[in-house]
């Protein structure tokens, strides 16, 4: 399986040596692109002071200037450099609970001008993860994000962010185009590959390793992807440096977020996780209010081992 790369108006957006489009506007053609593969480019989306700004903000949050961080504890010694502090992460969840600059960038306007267009006009968001890795950090099996937050609406919508150069050497993403259209979740198992971190993989989908394509992109790119796309990442196995990445979640607001079991009485059709925030457009369940039970946490990355 290759990506279409003929231009789909009269303007052909720049490509990468791997023949993805970068789009550096959100048009009829990134629509189309989107909806075809399941996957489409925003580059350039982050203005170098944003990137900046972020990459000084995750120094913060894994030194504890922020904030306590759960799950997983890293230890950052007073004296240990910079550099040290961020090679103790993987993959933090929810950094926006602490960061106003990573809150502020849920709501990036050339990732919400994207969003309307894919998703409609309401749109919310529900998770961000901050990916650090470093050299020799763990990449992701083959999964898809509808496995972790199932929605009603088929909506759910990632914004990977690139905050540094993302190439196959340092561990960019790799998908699998048009693997999003049926609509299909495949089966999960737990593996023992070292190339990965715990999370589970999935298996049994109809497409091969020759259909993998690496989504290599400069700093700054916005990599969007539909819920439903199989993607995965490998390990970081540059010689030093990290593949820092800002990754957010959404779906259209129009619909619930069956994202926790169901409470005491109620029913599951009526579940709806609201630890939200809304983007774009208006929300139609503002009656409910907004909750706050999830917080900032470090993803188990197989140091020490996975606890299953």
């Amino acid at each position: 399986m290759t990506v279409t790369t003929a231009p789909l108006d009269t303007t052909a957006p720049a490509t990468t040596k791997d023949g993805i489009a970068l789009f550096d506007r959100v048009d009829d053609a990134f629509a189309a692109s989107f909806a075809r593969d399941g996957f489409a480019v925003l580059s350039p989306c982050l203005t170098e002071d944003e990137l900046a700004e972020m990459n000084a903000e995750t120094v913060r949050l894994v030194r504890g200037e922020l904030g306590d961080l759960g799950g997983e504890r890293r230890v950052v010694a007073p004296d240990e450099s910079d550099e040290e502090a961020m090679r103790k992460f993987l993959c933090i969840h929810f950094p926006h609970k602490l960061s106003e600059i990573f809150r502020r960038q849920l709501a990036q306007p050339k990732i919400v001008e994207a969003l309307t267009r894919v998703i409609g006009p309401d749109v919310k968001a529900m998770q961000s993860m901050l990916f650090i890795k470093a050299e020799g950090k763990p990449g992701q099996a083959w999964h898809q994000d509808e496995y972790y937050i199932p929605t009603r609406d088929r909506s759910l919508t990632a914004a990977w962010m690139a905050l540094d150069d993302a190439n196959v050497d340092n561990g960019c993403l790799w998908v699998l185009p048009g693997s999003h259209a049926p609509g299909v979740i495949y089966p999960d198992r737990e593996h023992d590959d070292e190339r990965f971190d715990c999370s589970d993989e999935l298996f049994g989908f109809p497409y091969t390793e020759a259909d993998a394509v690496p989504v290599q992109v400069p700093a700054g790119s916005v990599v969007l992807f539909n819920g439903y796309l199989l993607h995965r990442s490998l390990p970081n196995n540059g010689a030093k440096g990290f593949r820092r990445s800002f990754v957010n979640h959404y779906m259209s607001a129009q619909s619930l977020l069956p994202w926790r079991n169901p409470r005491e009485g109620e029913h599951m059709a009526k579940v709806d996780d609201r630890d939200i925030t809304l983007v774009a457009g208006r929300d139609p369940y503002a009656y409910k209010g907004i909750e706050d039970h999830h917080q900032a946490w470090v993803r188990p990355d197989r140091e020490g081992g996975c606890h299953r």
